[in-house]
């Protein structure tokens, strides 16, 4: 299906929501209950879960998997009271505990179904605009880059050099004239995706399985970055959820966001 700007749209999302959120700690809410997975902490009501199912529809994809671990009875019941369009299928990653590698690797088999993928992280809010400009770009392997980016190791930075990404790590090592910040959304062609399955797999079987998700995708960037371009969604609203203090910037955030 042809998206609005004339691009093709997806053909399909796998979301990546397993994991503990051991740094939000025991009921990082606040008012949450302790053990609540954090695809389903609510803002303006609305859980992140809900929001990107919701925002996927709304753009057209229409086959969305997401990968499931921590709280996997609770996630699959908030999926089921999901109405409003077709079933959202899950995949169970049992070993949760160890790295985000594993949950890509879990969800293989939608990055080996011969269309082109979007892939996320769960713990994210951000304004449907920014999803939409993933899903419409012209560029068939792409990521997202804000340059409004916070000091220090904590962010994942996307470096620049010549317009091109150079690098893609928290700790970047390849020489570049500029970075931004990566939202931790990103579109894959067929053979990319494909791809990137075979490159989990050699995480996971080869010792890897402690290792995030996002050191099988720097490693298909720095062995060919000609290959993937970047959407700048500088000034459209988001914010990643990890720590405490983002719940806070998370809840005023929320009157940002367009409809």
């Amino acid at each position: 299906m042809a998206s609005e700007l004339g691009g093709e749209v997806p053909a399909c999302a796998l979301i990546l929501a397993a994991g503990m959120g051991r740094r939000l700690g025991p009921g990082g809410l606040g008012e949450a209950e302790p053990g609540v997975p954090k695809a389903l902490l609510e803002f303006g009501g609305r859980s992140l879960l809900a929001r990107h199912v919701a925002i996927l529809r709304g753009l057209g994809i229409r086959s969305i998997t997401v990968v499931i671990g921590f709280g996997a009875e609770r996630m699959r019941a908030a999926l089921a009271g999901l109405a409003d369009g077709p079933a959202v299928s899950v995949v169970l990653n049992p070993d949760y505990r160890e790295g985000s590698v594993v949950s890509l690797w879990t969800g293989r088999a939608v990055m080996r179904g011969g269309g082109s993928v979007i892939l996320m992280d769960a713990d994210v809010l951000y304004d449907a605009r920014l999803m939409g400009r993933l899903v419409n770009s012209r560029k068939p392997d792409c990521l997202l880059l804000d340059r409004e980016i916070e000091p220090g190791d904590e962010p994942v930075k996307l470096c620049v050099r010549d317009g091109r990404i150079v690098d893609f790590h928290k700790r970047p090592t390849e020489p570049h004239d500029w970075h931004g910040e990566s939202v931790g959304f990103f579109r894959f062609s067929a053979a990319v995706a494909k791809e990137l399955a075979g490159r989990s797999e050699a995480y996971v079987d080869g010792g890897g399985r402690m290792m995030e998700y996002e050191e099988p995708i720097r490693d298909m960037i720095r062995a060919g970055a000609d290959r993937f371009g970047f959407e700048d969604i500088s000034g459209i609203p988001w914010t990643e959820i990890d720590f405490p203090q983002d719940i806070v910037k998370a809840r005023a955030l929320v009157a940002e966001l367009s409809a």
